[in-house]
């Protein structure tokens, strides 16, 4: 999950003192930026705003207008930047531009720039800021030769000034522009576990399934040519592809388990996990406590997650026990799976524990790994509670 807009809580400076320290003179050198800085950013949206009213009339106008709403979000993104290294001001970078894809044409792409609000939004900020930019300019300048023992005090209370005016304006929208945020990144991470299943699941047909019926076939074209001048070798070669297709058989059975077991869909979870932890080398408690079950999606995710956990614990944690734990707690599902191994699991390094975290934050889910080393090594997980009626 993505953090929020501003780490109001690590970007104050430290409080102002008559001496001046390098916070001070960062203030000091961002007000006295701040006129050259305002000067060209109202001199751009002057000229962008009054060549595109003046053209609007022509082909070439409201294209103009467009390529300078996008130089204004240059500019906004320059003046987060110049605020964060001088101010210590630190404000997430808002969501790219949404525009339609090429194929629509010129219009969807054209409206979509022209109703940009954070384009707008540092219009207004460029457009605003050269009376204070003059402003600060000239109380700093004239501050250094004749306020100097109250000059950090002033420099405080007018880059405090400029700090909530960058927050106020140059931050993304709301809460809904940062939900916009993690969805991308979480659409992302969806297609990839998807690719990465497909390409597990091609894996495991060709190199199990596929090669055993290929054997299959294979001995069974020659137990056909030997029935009639050898037929005790052609039986004991029908035997053998009669074991050939029992562990096809199998592995087609396991492959269907890992992509949707159908104890899962005919039962429920607490069948299914039963069965999966009767899978486990240590012994496996499950408790599931839903008076409902949840939606398909919801329960297949909670299902693999659980199978998955139980997959470590039967490789690395030489636990001696194990304990699941499934419950509805208001809108969320919660997963507990507690093993008493010797600990020391980590979400770092591309493991299959920052896998599952990945998986489960791409559905608004949540994954906690408490696992000191020597033990216990406790896994908790949310998920959204959708119930069975839900779209």
């Amino acid at each position: 999950m993505t953090a929020s807009i501003t780490a109001t809580g690590n970007d104050r400076p430290p409080p102002v003192r008559f001496a001046f320290d390098r916070h001070t003179w960062k203030e000091i050198a961002h007000l006295l930026a701040n006129f050259p800085a305002s000067l060209l950013g109202f001199l751009y949206v002057a000229f962008m705003i009054f060549t595109g009213a003046a053209l609007s009339v022509t082909v070439i106008g409201l294209p103009l207008l467009a390529a300078g709403l996008a130089g204004a979000r240059l500019l906004g993104r320059s003046e987060r930047a110049r605020s964060r290294a001088l101010l210590g001001l630190h404000i997430d970078e808002p969501s790219p531009l949404h525009t339609p894809h090429r194929g629509d044409g010129l219009l969807p792409w054209l409206w979509a720039s022209l109703k940009d609000p954070v384009a707008w939004r540092s219009v207004l900020y460029s457009f605003i800021r050269l009376p204070w930019g003059v402003l600060t300019f000239s109380v700093i300048l004239v501050g250094l030769f004749v306020l100097w023992p109250v000059l950090p005090f002033i420099a405080r209370g007018l880059a405090n000034a400029d700090r909530a005016m960058v927050r106020g304006l140059l931050s993304p929208s709301d809460e809904l522009e940062r939900r916009i945020a993690e969805l991308e990144s979480d659409r992302g991470v969806v297609v990839d576990t998807a690719a990465a299943d497909l390409r597990r699941i091609e894996r495991d047909l060709h190199d199990g399934a596929q090669a055993r019926l290929v054997a299959l076939a294979m001995g069974l074209g020659l137990a056909k040519e030997k029935l009639l001048e050898d037929p005790d070798a052609a039986a004991a070669m029908v035997d053998e592809a009669h074991g050939e297709v029992k562990l096809a058989l199998q592995e087609l059975r396991d492959l269907a388990r890992g992509i949707h077991p159908a104890v899962l869909t005919d039962r429920g979870l607490d069948a299914a996990l039963s069965s999966v932890a009767s899978r486990c080398t240590a012994p496996v408690k499950v408790t599931v406590d839903l008076a409902e079950r949840p939606a398909a999606a919801i329960e297949g995710i909670a299902y693999f997650t659980v199978s998955e956990l139980l997959q470590n614990v039967s490789k690395h944690a030489q636990a001696k026990s194990v304990t699941v734990d499934v419950w509805r707690a208001k809108d969320r599902l919660l997963i507990q799976v507690t093993d008493d191994g010797h600990g020391g699991a980590r979400l770092e390094g591309g493991t299959g524990m920052s896998g599952l975290a990945e998986r489960l934050g791409a559905v608004d889910g949540l994954f906690v790994l408490e696992s000191p080393v020597g033990g216990p090594t406790v896994v908790t997980a949310e998920l959204p509670w959708r119930g069975r009626g839900s779209v």
